[in-house]
């Protein structure tokens, strides 16, 4: 690989630049061709700047041989001088036998220009450049309030803005005492991770340049390496210059050394409570005079450290903290908000009559149109309002890349309305009426809650309108349907795929605590358990169960039962109200008490498939699937795998004072984690290591194989709690937990859920939804209006994240 290497604080130096030739000498050491091209002074807190009109002059850097230290690291005694050496020209003499000694071309300029310039001039004549480096910077990269003035970051913009990929490497160290093994380590820990990112980079144009903050602390390449969001902070009244006054008789000086300064914050150790800063005065009718001062470079980092002390863990402020390498994944732009407000008219306030002059805002373009991958004759009307705010602007982005500006319209459910509400009932054809549709039956899309979906308009325009659910699922999504729903599946096809794919389960209902015995009288295979466990004292011995409340969600009132005492002091606790709590509380791993009802047993999947570098948590795979119309069931590629808070034990090596399992190392569910918990608990299932090559196959194999073959069970065994609708489509969230045996992994599914939480996804992830949404509209577009079918179709589809697994014809095509 071909690496440009550029930084912001200039050649190497103990004083400001300690850390750039040992980056290099372990890029080389790895095999790569790097070439050099630096500041010729420190330049930090540029940003992603140029110097208009300048012309940019270099001079050239010779770096010491190997047998000494990098430079940058000071000597020890007895070691020779190891600064390198600066000239006015470079290397050149045809007639020597002399090497051509390694050279780096220093700039008076910024970052961003030695992108440029080595990207375009001094080392055209070397192969194509693969990757851009910028850095390693002289202290850390983290929080917005150092991303947005930082010139490493500046430098790998220009890179990624050169259409590059680039890495701009920080290294945040917390004191001054450089030792140069933990340098050493963290430049090979670097290389590393550059390496990995590079190999891994998306095909697509979702990332253009990754931040990427390492620790200098003993013992770097053995912490975790993790995602995380930019703390997005601000100053708040410390601000990066302190005034001094000025004496009468003396003048302006210009001769501030700069790096000085800079070293002063380079630690960005918490400083001494500076004095409060003097407040303005209420507004009077008088402004007093301006005072003549100077404004020294002086930050004051207190707002800084505050912010990432408040803020909840998962920033990168926080993981420097903590000892962990972060990386940030960013787009070379600045990032959009409030996309819902795109291609509409900014109201302004009535003009007064003096000022009704100029050209008028009509036809004003605010932005250049989305060219959209089908193009229709019809126009579409759609009233995009999912519940989560976190979908919402990802479901309007799909949909306006996809239809013609011109040919889209969106319904809105009632003026000043954010969402609709079960209280207000959406009426299609009163929202159409409104919106002066040219057509008896035009082309309608409604994406909302279930609860206001309009399925009599939907059911009466079957051929031109689509919704976002079936009126019917139950089958499915809950959890004692679904059991019913395999079982009467398999007892008529032995052979099914769901026979080794999901677990047996016991179904029961249980009014009151008092009458759990004779609840479970039918559940046969869940009493003999229990019974034989009774008789083993050790626990390791016993066969142990989960618990699940059919109606509940996000991994609320799950329990882990090894005999019947303990199941029964479960339903005693709920009975007292000690945790009859509002399940709409993420954090909550108990259930309301309007759910405690219908419940399902199941034995514990043991022992759980745990891979390397995941610190030996348990997982389960979240699948996202998509079913359009009677019937046609895909699946995602792009899976996600959720783990644990804690390292997985056997539920029997857990137990707390109350002899429960400690049901942070079992269930996986993130809802239930505290923030502080999360960490990386939310990745791709494609990027996890694999123990032998191929079993992330097998196991995206066997998951197809089940989704589809459960949505078929529904469709045809329960056909009255399971309804597919022509004029529908419908997202689901499947879960599975992978066992492992002798013979290989399996996948076993858990349950199904309507409307997934995508929020759980996270920010660092979000990718992952939105590709979901962009291919899930794709194909619901052409449901709509199959004029929209390009000659293309089938190359798309190719490139789709969605594998048809089933498509079962029930006759309401």
């Amino acid at each position: 690989m071909h690496i440009l290497v550029v930084n912001d604080d200039g050649p190497p130096s103990t004083h400001s630049s300690p850390y750039v030739h040992s980056l290099v000498r372990e890029l080389q050491a790895a095999g790569h061709l790097v070439s050099v091209c630096l500041p010729d002074v420190q330049r930090s807190w540029i940003g992603k700047a140029h110097i208009i009109g300048q012309t940019v002059e270099p001079t050239y850097y010779r770096p010491p041989p190997l047998s000494l230290p990098p430079a940058g690291i000071a000597p020890v005694e007895g070691e020779a001088d190891n600064a390198g050496t600066i000239h006015d020209r470079p290397f050149s003499n045809p007639s020597s036998t002399e090497e051509a000694p390694e050279e780096w071309v220093l700039v008076n300029g910024t970052p961003a220009s030695c992108v440029q310039i080595g990207l375009y001039h001094v080392f055209s004549d070397r192969p194509p450049v693969d990757l851009v480096v910028s850095g390693p910077n002289y202290g850390r990269n983290t929080t917005a309030v150092f991303a947005l003035s930082s010139g490493t970051l500046g430098g790998a913009l220009e890179g990624a803005t050169c259409n590059k990929p680039a890495i701009a490497l920080s290294y945040a160290f917390f004191n001054r005492n450089h030792d140069r093994d933990i340098i050493s380590e963290a430049s090979k820990h670097s290389v590393r991770v550059i390496e990995a990112l590079y190999k891994q980079w998306p095909k697509d144009t979702s990332i253009d340049l990754y931040s990427v903050n390492v620790p200098l602390v003993a013992g770097v390449s053995t912490h975790k390496t993790v995602f995380a969001s930019i703390l997005q902070n601000y100053w708040r009244g410390g601000g990066c210059f302190a005034a001094e006054e000025v004496a009468d008789h003396k003048t302006d000086s210009k001769a501030a050394i700069a790096a000085e300064a800079e070293e002063e914050i380079r630690t960005q150790e918490k400083p001494a409570a500076s004095a409060a800063a003097p407040t303005s005065a209420s507004t009077t009718s008088k402004i007093g005079p301006i005072t003549h001062r100077h404004f020294k470079w002086q930050p004051q980092f207190t707002d800084v450290y505050k912010s990432v002390d408040e803020a909840t863990p998962g920033n990168d402020g926080w993981a420097v903290r903590e000892g962990l390498t972060s990386i940030t994944p960013l787009k070379a732009n600045f990032w959009q908000a409030a996309t819902e407000l795109h291609k509409t008219e900014f109201q302004l306030d009535a003009p007064s009559v003096e000022a009704q002059t100029g050209p008028s805002l009509q036809g004003l373009s605010i932005s250049e149109p989305v060219t959209p991958e089908y193009a229709s004759d019809e126009p579409l009307y759609a009233l995009v309002a999912y519940e989560d705010a976190y979908v919402q602007p990802i479901i309007l982005n799909a949909l306006k890349a996809l239809v013609p500006e011109d040919k889209l319209h969106l319904l809105t459910a009632a003026p000043g309305a954010t969402l609709p509400t079960a209280e207000q009932p959406v009426s299609l054809k009163e929202l159409l009426s409104d919106a002066t549709a040219p057509s008896p039956s035009p082309k309608v899309l409604q994406i909302t809650p279930y609860e206001v979906i309009d399925f009599d308009y939907a059911a009466s325009h079957s051929k031109s309108a689509m919704i976002n659910s079936y009126m019917i699922r139950k089958a499915l999504i809950r959890k004692h349907f679904l059991a019913g729903t395999v079982d009467q599946w398999v007892a008529k096809r032995p052979e099914s795929v769901l026979r080794a794919h999901v677990k047996r389960t016991d179904t029961f209902e249980v009014d009151y605590a008092e009458f759990l015995d004779d609840a479970l009288i039918e559940s046969f295979d869940l009493r003999a358990s229990l019974d034989e466990n009774e008789a083993q004292e050790n626990e390791s011995e016993r066969q142990w169960w989960i618990l699940k409340p059919s109606m509940s969600d996000r991994g609320q009132g799950i329990r882990l039962f090894s005999t019947m005492d303990e199941l029964q002091a479960v339903f005693e606790g709920w009975e007292e109200g000690d945790e009859d709590i509002d399940s709409d509380d993420d954090h909550n791993d108990a259930v309301a008490a309007a759910d405690l009802r219908h419940f399902v047993a199941q034995p514990y999947i043991h022992p759980p498939l745990l891979l390397p570098g995941t610190d030996g948590r348990k997982f389960h795979i979240r699948v996202y699937v998509l079913c359009i119309g009677a019937l046609k069931v895909y699946v995602h590629r792009d899976m996600l795998a959720l783990f644990a808070a804690k390292p997985y034990t056997a539920p029997w090596e857990t137990l707390e004072d109350d002899d429960t399992p400690d049901l942070s190392a079992h269930l996986t569910n993130t809802c239930l984690q505290d923030e502080a918990d999360k960490g990386d608990s939310v990745r791709k299932f494609w990027e996890l290591e694999e123990p032998q090559e191929g079993l992330l196959d097998q196991v995206f194999d066997q998951i197809c194989r089940v989704t589809g073959e459960v949505f078929e069970a529904a469709a045809i065994a329960a056909p009255i709690h399971f309804q597919a609708l022509p004029h529908a489509f419908e997202v689901f969230g499947l879960d599975f937990l992978v066992s492992e045996s002798e013979t290989g992994p399996t996948a076993w599914l858990l349950e199904v859920n309507a409307f997934p939480d995508f929020r759980q996804t996270g920010t660092g992830l979000q990718e992952v939804v939105a590709q979901f949404w962009a291919d899930t509209l794709r194909l619901v577009v052409r449901e709509i209006d199959p004029s929209r079918k390009g000659k293309d179709e089938d190359k798309k589809d190719k490139k789709t994240g969605l594998v048809l697994v089933k498509d079962v014809d029930l006759g309401r095509r």
